[in-house]
């Protein structure tokens, strides 16, 4: 699961707090970084344990849950421009006539009208939620009720027979070099959806667990709406997932009934717990134009979350201004994301992986001095 679709699932309470909480770890919603559970984090002589550090975590690297959601694409947030400036500065206290003044428009009445008008967005997105809540339960209660309790419920059309004329005569026409290609499009009809993903689904092993991006990775070469596809892969039950999308793995679905009834619930434990065997790695990785070669460096405790950092300057919310500068220019193809090193744990008690990779990363920022033309970085005055 993506970064953003993290936070389309968490509660509004995490929302709010910016983060949510796993079995061993605390995951940040706004770029996937991760706090490990049962460490003391040391900053600046105060020691912080997990929960607190990942409040540290996103004051630093976020400002605030608040700035962050706010500078996030209208696409996303739902408001105008005009409307994202103007909760900003009610959020920092500003009155109707400050408002008015920073902003040069109007009067304090204009910015009273503002205030209203924001006030019955957020009347209407309550509504809409609550139509949603109640929509949403009652798929659950219909699921329920259905033979199949485990899968979501499936389309009204029929499938079609695999090995039929007609599923070749599908197959065809949206995979015309081939079902191991690339697919023309996306079919409309949820019959030729059922016969398109039930092919896919094919190119996912049976008894492998993958991460998000390894899928992503897979379904981007079948299609470049890659997210949609994922969803419809796992809407008709082809693929299943973790409910934080830390997991994926192909369902069975293409078997026959009995052989997946029978299967899946042992499968779904052995892979499950296959993963979690995969420990997370810390080390310093690098942010590489490769136009200009300029570079920023950093690192994380678990370099599974650097994709938080991707996701960051796709929707135009990196901290490094200049980066986010060259990267809305250049666009995301003109960018490389590489590991320079991973941390080397040791087995010492006394051993603080958080001090480690701070020196780690100080000492590729020194080898590789990303300033002025080399880099993204700000020297440091003396």
């Amino acid at each position: 699961m993506g970064v953003m679709e993290q936070f389309w699932s968490a509660s509004l309470e995490e929302a709010k707090q910016g983060y949510v909480e796993r079995p061993h770890t605390y995951m940040c919603l706004l770029c996937g970084a991760e706090v490990e559970k049962g460490i003391v984090y040391p900053v600046d002589g105060v020691l912080f344990e997990a929960s607190r550090y990942m409040r540290y975590h996103i004051e630093q690297e976020h400002e605030s849950v608040f700035a962050y959601l706010s500078g996030l694409d209208k696409r996303l947030t739902g408001l105008s421009d005009h409307q994202a400036s103007l909760l900003r500065l009610f959020f920092a206290g500003k009155t109707d006539a400050e408002v008015q003044a920073e902003l040069g428009i109007g009067s304090a009445s204009t910015i009273r009208n503002h205030r209203f008008a924001l006030k019955e967005k957020e009347r209407q997105a309550k509504v809409f939620l609550t139509l949603m809540e109640l929509l949403r339960e009652a798929d659950k209660n219909s699921s329920s009720a259905s033979a199949d309790k485990a899968r979501p419920r499936k389309p009204e059309a029929a499938e079609v027979e695999a090995g039929s004329a007609e599923y070749e005569a599908i197959l065809q026409k949206y995979f015309p070099q081939g079902p191991s290609d690339a697919l023309v499009r996306i079919p409309r009809k949820h019959k030729h959806r059922l016969v398109i993903c039930r092919e896919v689904a094919k190119r996912f092993a049976p008894d492998k667990m993958y991460t998000e991006r390894e899928v992503n990775d897979m379904l981007e070469a079948v299609c470049t709406d890659y997210v949609t596809l994922r969803r419809y892969l796992i809407d008709y039950g082809f693929l299943d997932r973790e409910a934080d999308g830390s997991a994926y793995w192909r369902t069975g679905k293409d078997n026959n009934e009995e052989e997946q009834e029978e299967r899946s619930v042992n499968r779904k434990q052995e892979l499950k717990q296959m993963y979690k065997e995969v420990k997370s790695e810390a080390g310093v990785y690098q942010i590489r134009n490769k136009v200009n070669g300029k570079v920023l460096v950093a690192s994380s405790l678990n370099l599974k979350t650097i994709n938080g950092k991707k996701f960051m300057l796709q929707h135009g919310s990196h901290p490094n201004r200049e980066l986010q500068k060259e990267w809305n220019e250049l666009g995301a193809d003109a960018f490389a994301f590489e590991v320079l090193e991973v941390l080397k744990p040791k087995d010492d008690p006394y051993f603080d992986a958080k001090d480690a990779l701070e020196k780690l990363e100080e000492k590729w920022i020194e080898k590789l001095a990303p300033y002025n033309e080399r880099g993204y970085h700000q020297e440091k005055r003396m």
